[in-house]
């Protein structure tokens, strides 16, 4: 049977900026490469028609 761990990656903003997407891009490159896969992305925050806040699960199977 597989068996799989989890991450929790808390995505927030600033207050008058939006999530800088490039960044976010470039961090779950990084933990695609050490077997990281994105399960769900949810919205924790949201005003005036931008998300200010994603909270994201990540897995990856364990050996």
């Amino acid at each position: 049977m597989k068996k799989f761990e989890y991450r929790l990656l808390d995505v927030n903003s600033g207050f008058f900026s939006a999530i800088d997407y490039q960044q976010l891009t470039e961090r779950l490159n990084v933990l695609g490469e050490q077997g990281w896969e994105v399960v769900t992305t949810v919205e924790t925050e949201f005003t005036r028609n931008q998300a200010r806040g994603l909270l994201i699960t990540l897995k990856r199977e364990i050996a």
